[in-house]
């Protein structure tokens, strides 16, 4: 057992109350200290992603108290690899939130950054259902916060929009436990995956029950269509940098249903026997459609990246609910290029609000400040996320349409992917038009206030984002072979089972005198 494997979850949870007790009032200290534990969460998320590289399964048990009685930490290829993309995207998040002066705009901004940063990874290294649950909570919470950073009307109405549709997603998440446990006695992630198999055909209703809402849950937080309300408005309405920093959360639903989909429920398991090309794929289906034409539709900057954001995030659940081990790769490769893209347009749209002075509305107008590089960015990240060559999203877009050709729905599959990226194509061949290329025409009043240049760190940090991108487009072979391995071992559990059990290939069985003790 290596103590290492919590390390991500309790630097942050240290370092944010010490922010608050001891630098309070510095936000020159502040920014140091949470710059510093970002950092130092890279260096730990780094080496956990290469002690798994070679499929090893790490464990933590808090206490000392072995699976299924205690909590146990899992690190995998899997977790990871989720919690590496998640402290290298904090870290430009947290430079953007620096150079543009996001931070300092309210109160107990990087605290609640750190809280965040511990809710998900929690959520990505937790082998356990209910603690999945409470770090769900944890990043609620710091989330509600982050989002009504700065204050306004708006945005505290899309932030109270956003809290009501996550709580209805937590009180199924509990109902949902309860269904389970009712029917296993025991909420642990592998010793499900052994018991929900004795689960007799004549008492499957409860765990059929739970396997739909858990679903649902999932599929709140990962913004599939017709659960996807919340996210326009509060995205859109939240800072830039936490806007950004959220690019991941809807991949934290994701992620919950590749592993709980294929470790406790997966395809060949009888009690959930189409659930997931019965419902999962048509709505993934719409919500591609939906999102790209969102982005076609949309009449400002940060709409349109939301709309994109969910588009995206139904490319990725159409691979998903493929669930092959082709399809999956293709999935976890999309995951990385579309949280880097769609963190860059976020910050990307601040640079166009400072550059015209506070407006993203997708009209004519004066050249903004520092035109020509936020114009090269916008490029670069439109190009991106409409999934054109040579960047990773053209790539992502091949892997799935490769996958899909295995399958009974290729060709509508084929036929919504397609159409939809050619729709995203106009919808920011668009928006680009109106913010840089029209602008040429417009005249600036004379009493019009000069805007400001965006800050050379802000546009270093979203330069960062879009080279990261760059070598996930270059070292595209390397990546994805490497999520071919995760999506091999996902398909092949029982090294994670026995790992987290401690008793290889047999079911785990209640101890009376250790429960006792």
């Amino acid at each position: 057992m290596t103590h290492w494997l919590i390390a991500p979850v309790v630097l942050p949870a240290l370092l944010a109350p010490f922010i608050v007790l001891a630098a309070r009032y510095h936000i020159g200290i502040q920014r140091v200290l949470s710059l510093a534990g970002v950092l130092a969460l890279i260096g730990i998320a780094a080496a956990l992603a290469w002690q798994a590289a070679d499929g090893t399964i790490t464990l933590y048990q808090l206490g000392d108290w072995a699976a299924p009685f205690g909590i146990v930490l899992v690190g995998d290829r899997l977790s990871t690899l989720m919690v590496l993309l998640t402290t290298v995207l904090a870290l430009f998040v947290l430079l953007y939130a620096i150079g543009s002066g996001w931070d300092a705009r309210g109160r107990h901004f990087h605290a609640l950054f750190q809280f965040q940063l511990m809710g998900i990874l929690g959520a990505f290294l937790t082998g356990d259902l209910f603690n999945l649950f409470v770090f769900f909570e944890v990043l609620l919470i710091a989330s509600y916060g982050l989002m009504i950073h700065a204050g306004g009307t708006a945005r505290l109405r899309a932030g109270v929009q956003y809290v009501l549709f996550n709580l209805i997603g937590s009180t199924l998440f509990l109902f949902a436990l309860g269904a389970i446990y009712a029917e296993t006695g025991t909420l642990n992630m592998a010793d499900l995956a052994q018991r929900v198999t004795l689960v007799s055909a004549e008492e499957t209703v409860g765990i059929r029950v739970a396997a739909v809402l858990l679903l649902l849950v999932f599929a709140i937080k990962a913004a599939l269509v017709p659960l996807h309300f919340w996210l326009p408005s509060s995205y859109a309405e939240a800072p830039a940098p936490v806007a950004a920093l959220f690019a991941i959360m809807t991949k934290v639903g994701a992620y919950a249903i590749i592993r709980v989909y294929t470790l406790i429920f997966p395809p060949e398991l009888s009690v959930t026997q189409g659930l997931h090309d019965l419902w999962l794929l048509p709505a993934a289906l719409v919500s591609v459609a939906l999102g790209m034409i969102g982005v076609l539709a949309a009449k400002r900057l940060e709409r349109l990246v939301a709309f994109a954001v969910i588009g995206s995030m139904g490319m990725v659940m159409v691979m998903i609910s493929l669930f092959t081990p082709e399809a999956i790769a293709a999935a976890l490769y999309y995951i990385v290029h579309s949280t880097l893209a769609g963190a860059a347009l976020f910050l990307i749209s601040d640079l166009v609000r400072t550059g015209r002075g506070g407006s993203l509305a997708l009209t004519a107008q004066p050249p903004m400040a520092g035109a020509a590089l936020t114009a090269a960015l916008f490029f670069a990240g439109a190009i991106a996320m409409a999934g054109l060559p040579p960047l990773s999203g053209f790539l992502g877009k091949l892997l799935l349409l490769q996958a899909a050709l295995a399958t009974p729905q290729a060709a509508l599959i084929w036929a919504v992917v397609l159409l939809s990226s050619l729709v995203s194509i106009l919808g920011f061949a668009r928006a680009g038009s109106q913010l840089f290329w029209k602008a040429k025409s417009i005249t600036a009043p004379e009493d019009m206030a000069p805007a400001s240049v965006p800050a050379p760190l802000a546009y270093l940090a979203v330069g960062g984002l879009l080279a990261l991108l760059a070598l996930h487009t270059v070292f595209a072979g390397a990546a994805h072979g490497y999520t071919s391995k995760i999506a091999a071992q996902l398909f092949a559990p029982q090294p994670y089972i026995s790992t987290v059990l401690e008793t290889p290939g047999k079911l785990s069985t209640p101890d009376p005198q250790k429960k006792d003790h």
